[in-house]
C-alpha cells in the first residue's frame, strides 16, 4: 500500500515531470530496502521472543502461559477471598496500588509473623507523600522514638519488588524501640510511589532519587548533627553501595543484609539467551520476558512464613521486566568491579544458602573493601531473606546483630 501511493504521488502530473526516471527508480528501490529491512527486523524479534518462551517453558518458569508464582503460590490456597481476587487486579500504576494496600492493611496487622507483632508503642510514625525534583511522587515512611531524640538516623532501602511498609514495619518499629530515627521510601515503580510497577529505567536514576530524599531529611535541622548509617536490604545493598561511591564521606557506615552484588548464576539467565534479552530491552523495555524462577521459594526458609508472602499485596511478583533486568545486571557488574572502593565502616549479614544473591560475594567485599572498620556475619543454612523468612530464632539473631553493631559505631560517634 505504502508502495503504491508512493507511486501515484512520484507519476502525479504534479510532480512526475519534475523528477527524472533515475530519482524516481532510485526513490522506488530505497522504499522497497526500507520495507524489506523493516520485515526482517520483527521477523527476527519474533523469532528471539519464541527463542526465550520455549526457553522458560523448557526450565519450568512457566506453565502454559500463567507465570510459576502464580501458579505454586495459587490464591486459592489461601483463606482470604479478598486476597483471592488479587491475581484479576492491575497494579500497574501507583493509586491501584494504595487503595489495594489500604483494603488490606487490617489484614496484614494480625498475621501472625514476629515482625509484624511487634508493639508500636512509644513510636511516632509517619507516611509522607512528595514530588521529587524530576516530578515523581514518591511515598516515604518514618518511624522515631517518642520519648527522646533518635541517637542515629538509620536510612532504609528496600529489595527489589518490595515496599518499605509490610515486613519491615516490624524491622522499623524494633530499630526505633532501641532509640533510632527510621526513615524510609519506596524507589519510583515500586510499593506506593509512582511509576510503572517494577520498571526501573535507570538503576543511577534511581539512586539519585534515593539520595536527594534521604539528603532532605539529614539537612533537617532537627537530625542533622545526628550520625547517619545507610540500611540496603538485597537490591538495596547495592542501591546503599552506589550512593556511597556518589558520596563516600556522607555516611558514618552501612549495614547491608544479603546485598545485590552480584546475581547467583542459577538466577541469570544463559548467556545466549542473555544477549538476546539485552537487545530487546532497547525495543521492549516494559515488556515481561525475563524468566524467573519462584523467588518465594528462594527466599524463605520458614515454610509458614513463605505463605505469608502473598500478603505483601503491593509487592512486584511479576517476571522482570526487560529494561529493570538488564539495569539490575549491569549494576551488580559494575559495583562487582568497585568493591575494593568501600571505605566506610560496613557490616555485612548473609545467609550461607543464599540462592539469589552470592554469599561469596559478600566474603569478596568483606575481603576486597579497603575499610579498616568492617564485619560480616554469615548464618548456616540461612536463605535470602534473612529478616523475613527464617525461624523467629534466626530473625532476633540478626535484629540483635545489626542493633548491637548500630549501638557500637552511634557511640563512637558520640564519643569522639
Amino acid at each position: 500500500m505504502a508502495l503504491s501511493s508512493a507511486k501515484l504521488f512520484l507519476f502525479s502530473p504534479l510532480h512526475g515531470r519534475h523528477l527524472s526516471s533515475s530519482i524516481t527508480n532510485n526513490i522506488l528501490t530505497n522504499m522497497r530496502l526500507l520495507v524489506l529491512k523493516s520485515k526482517v527486523f520483527f521477523l527476527c524479534l519474533n523469532l528471539y521472543c519464541v527463542v526465550a518462551w520455549r526457553y522458560c517453558v523448557n526450565l519450568g518458569f512457566t506453565d502454559k502461559g500463567r507465570p510459576v508464582w502464580q501458579r505454586k503460590s495459587s490464591m486459592a490456597e489461601l483463606d482470604n477471598e479478598e486476597l483471592r481476587r488479587l491475581k484479576d487486579v492491575n497494579m500497574d500504576e501507583a493509586p491501584a496500588r494504595r487503595h489495594v494496600r489500604d483494603c488490606f492493611k487490617d489484614i496484614q496487622h494480625n498475621l501472625d509473623h514476629i515482625l509484624i507483632k511487634t508493639p508500636g508503642d512509644g513510636i511516632k510514625t509517619k507516611e509522607s507523600y512528595e514530588v521529587n525534583s524530576r516530578g515523581v511522587e514518591i511515598f516515604s515512611k518514618s518511624w522515631l522514638p517518642e520519648a527522646s531524640r533518635p541517637r542515629a538516623l538509620v536510612c532504609f532501602c528496600h529489595g527489589y519488588g518490595d515496599t518499605c511498609t509490610f515486613f519491615f514495619e516490624g524491622i522499623a518499629r524494633r530499630l526505633a524501640l532501641s532509640g533510632y530515627g527510621v526513615f524510609a521510601m519506596d524507589y519510583p515503580g515500586f510499593g506506593l510511589s509512582e511509576g510503572l510497577h517494577g520498571y526501573i529505567s535507570s538503576f543511577d536514576l534511581l539512586v539519585e532519587d534515593v539520595i536527594e530524599h534521604f539528603s532532605n531529611i539529614k539537612e533537617n535541622s532537627e537530625f542533622s548533627s545526628l550520625p547517619s548509617f545507610l540500611f540496603g536490604q538485597s537490591m538495596g545493598g547495592a542501591v546503599s553501595l552506589k550512593i556511597h561511591f556518589k558520596q563516600p564521606n556522607a555516611w558514618t557506615g552501612a549495614v547491608l543484609v544479603a546485598p545485590m552484588c552480584k546475581i547467583a548464576e542459577d538466577m541469570v539467565p544463559p548467556p545466549v539467551l542473555k544477549h538476546i534479552l539485552i537487545g530487546l530491552s532497547s525495543v521492549l523495555p516494559k515488556h515481561k520476558l525475563v524468566p524467573q524462577k519462584d523467588l518465594t521459594d528462594a527466599a524463605f526458609r520458614d515454610v509458614t512464613k513463605r505463605k505469608l508472602a502473598p500478603y505483601n499485596v503491593i509487592c512486584y511478583c511479576d517476571k522482570p521486566r526487560l529494561r529493570t533486568a538488564v539495569e539490575m545486571l549491569r549494576t551488580t557488574q559494575e559495583i562487582e568491579q568497585q568493591l575494593h572502593k568501600v571505605c566506610l565502616p560496613i557490616l555485612i549479614l548473609h545467609g550461607e544458602a543464599d540462592r539469589m544473591t552470592d554469599p561469596s560475594v559478600s566474603r569478596e567485599l568483606y575481603e576486597k573493601a579497603k575499610s579498616s572498620d568492617k564485619k560480616i556475619v554469615l548464618y548456616k543454612d540461612a536463605f535470602h531473606s534473612l529478616l523475613e523468612g527464617e525461624p523467629d530464632e534466626v530473625i532476633l539473631r540478626v535484629l540483635s546483630d545489626i542493633i548491637s553493631w548500630l549501638d557500637d559505631h552511634s557511640l563512637q560517634v558520640e564519643g569522639s
